[in-house]
Formats: C-alpha cells, structure tokens, sequence
C-alpha cells in the first residue's frame, strides 16, 4: 500500500517533467484564448472548416490566392475557353437565361468569385462527355425527379416558385453574358461539382478539392476525366428546354416526430406575426409558412440561427 502511495507521488512529481513545454503551455492558456470559431462577428456557417487542422492545407504547388474569396487547395489547369453561341436568338436566349438562374439560385448572395466559379462548373460540364451538351440540359439535369436528387438543387425543390430579386438577378446575368462570351474563371480550373460548406456529401471523397471559393468547396474528377483534354465536347447551340422538367413540387414527406432530419409539417395558415428571438440566444420557434404549396424548411430547429449575427 505505502509503495503504491509512493509510486504516485513520484509520479505526480515528474509527470510535468515528462511533457513537452509545449503541451504544458497548451493546457496553462486554454482557458485564456478564445476559440477563434466562436469569435462574433466573424464566422459564418461552415467556418469551423477553416480552423479543423489539416482541412484545408494547399498543397505546396498550388497557385496563390488571387482574392480574399478564393483558397486554392491544388494547382489546377484552366478548362479550354470557349464562346457559348446559340445557333438562333432564341437558343441564346434560353442559354442565358438558364445559366443566370444556376447562378442566381445557387450563389446569389456570393461575391463575384463565387458566381463566376459556379458557372465555370455549369459550363465545364457543358463541354464533358460526362453531362448533357446544352446549357439548359445540365441546369436541369434530373429536375424531374421526385426524390430530389436532381444535380441543381434548386430545379427541383420549389425554390423556382419563389420571384428572385431583380437586382440580384440582373447581377447574376451578368455574370452569365460574361461566361457565355468566353471569359472562363480559372481559379475553379475543370472543377465539376461543388457543395456549400455547411454539408458533407457523400461523393466528395471520390474527387479532387481545388479550392474554396466563397461559401463552396469545387471539386474536379480525378485522372482523365478532370484534365482539361477531356473538355473537348463541342457546344452543340441548340437549347431544346428552358426550364425545369416539374412546374410544381411535392412536399417532402414528414418523418415520424422526434426522428433525426424529420420535415417540418406542411402549413395551410398564414403566417403569424415575427416571433422575437428567446433570451440567452436560444432557438426562435419555426414561423407557419404560407399557403403558397413550396416545401417546408428542412433546417433542424437547434440550426435554425446559425449565421445570424450575435446580437
């Protein structure tokens, strides 16, 4: 028993001898520094990505960073310019069209990088073999799907029904005549999918990350499939669809009460006045939405906030 004692004392004694300065000067100050995740005002949804070690290190060929908005992850090869013309007024028209809303619905409040990075991705996949030959067939690829996996989510989960706002789309068909004119985004080089950072598809461990851009991540294939010889396909100009294959989506069925990503139930009530936030920066309460058939938020009540600025 007193040589037990003895051994632990001991042990007590020379345990701080045995650990690195360092390691001792990380458990003398973690309660002084602040986690730089949770600092308010400067994280945003996905931040925490940016402070995991070792998520997002560039390798060490990879190009410098061009712009407060983009991280280069690997050294990346432009896709071969092209001009999108449609053979008559009206393919051009339905190109365009089609490619502002890819932009509009999927990175309408992204900085100007992140609109030209997404419809770099539209337009690479344009001039693969692997997707469809028409700017409108890729925007809507599978938007006739019920199970909504189409490949841009916005074609087939009602967020179409909604008016966008005009300045905003006014911008991003801008940015569209500006792809569509040939001015390719380099910085995404033959990147063919992206994701926001607030998810983790699946399919992201099967390709290649190139940079963040904005509030995504862009990914090219690996291998032959994402060198820039494989971005040969030639624009055929013709625009055979302008819009997605439903006109009216079905509502995401409830899962049972209480189970993990259950939807919220589908409201026919007006909505109620704002509720005010709760104190100590709990949850608000989901509002009713219109009766206007879009599907409801799927958001987690306990995610519901996240983003909003501190107040």
């Amino acid at each position: 028993m007193r040589s037990g004692l003895a051994l632990g004392a001991l042990l007590a004694l020379a345990l701080p001898r045995l650990l690195p300065a360092a390691s001792l000067d990380l458990l003398q100050g973690a309660q002084d520094r602040p986690d730089p995740v949770e600092t308010a005002g400067q994280n945003f949804p996905g931040s925490a990505f940016f402070f995991a070690q070792g998520a997002f290190d560039p390798v060490p060929d990879a190009p410098a960073a061009i712009s407060d908005h983009v991280l280069p992850l690997d050294k990346v090869q432009a896709a071969p310019a092209a001009i999108f013309r449609g053979l008559t007024a009206l393919d051009g028209y339905r190109a365009l069209t089609c490619l502002t809303s890819a932009i509009y619905y999927e990175a309408a409040n992204e900085p100007d990088e992140g609109q030209r990075a997404v419809a770099q991705v539209v337009l690479n996949r344009v001039r693969s073999p692997l997707w469809p030959d028409s700017v409108c067939a890729v925007v809507y690829q599978g938007s006739e799907r019920t199970d909504f996996k189409c490949q841009f989510t916005f074609s087939c989960d009602g967020s179409m029904a909604r008016l966008p706002n005009a300045a905003a789309w006014v911008r991003a068909r801008r940015t569209a005549q500006r792809a569509l004119n040939g001015d390719s985004y380099a910085p995404v080089g033959t990147a063919t999918f992206y994701h926001t950072l607030a998810v983790r598809p699946p399919w992201a461990a099967s390709v290649q990350p190139v940079a963040v851009i904005g509030a995504h991540i862009f990914y090219r294939n690996p291998g032959w499939n994402g060198s820039p010889d494989a971005f040969r396909a030639r624009y055929v100009g013709r625009e055979l669809i302008s819009g997605p294959a439903r006109t009216s989506w079905p509502v995401r069925p409830a899962a049972p009460i209480g189970a993990i990503g259950a939807a919220a139930p589908a409201y026919s009530a007006p909505p109620s006045p704002p509720v005010a936030l709760a104190p100590d920066w709990m949850p608000a309460p989901a509002l009713p939405l219109a009766g206007d058939g879009l599907p409801p938020s799927t958001i987690r009540p306990e995610y519901r906030n996240t983003g909003r600025p501190l107040l």
